[in-house]
């Protein structure tokens, strides 16, 4: 009861404030925001599979991704296969692609940025 008494008859005018529960920070929030980290060098981007320019004697995952999306287009590459290998049957299908789209900017049958750009409009 003294502890009650002595709160009950205190002269001193300053509020008593709670204490935090056991566990909270009873720190006020800073007036600034934290300071930031000095500009570093952004990561390099992943590489993207199918970039750069592809033409016929190349092979790898580019020409895969290419035969893939040649296949989506009508009567371009009907029937070619995935073989991931930039043969012949590749090159004639990337040239009527350039053909029947009117795709400037690439050598005929090599697959540039030109080509890539239009045929990734039109496919998945």
């Amino acid at each position: 009861m003294i502890l009650a008494s002595s709160l009950l008859f205190n002269d001193d005018p300053a509020p008593v404030v709670p204490s935090p529960p056991s566990g909270q920070l009873g720190r006020p929030l800073p007036d600034s925001p934290a300071p930031t980290l000095p500009d570093s060098p952004a990561p390099p981007l992943p590489e993207i599979p199918g970039t750069g320019v592809l033409r016929q004697g190349d092979s790898g995952h580019g020409v895969y991704e290419l035969q893939v999306r040649l296949l989506q287009v009508p009567n371009i590459y009907e029937g070619g296969a995935i073989s991931g290998r930039y043969d012949t049957e590749v090159r004639a299908a990337v040239t009527r692609f350039q053909k029947r789209y009117g795709i400037l900017g690439d050598e005929t049958g090599v697959y540039g940025d030109h080509t890539r750009h239009a045929l990734m409009l039109r496919t998945k």
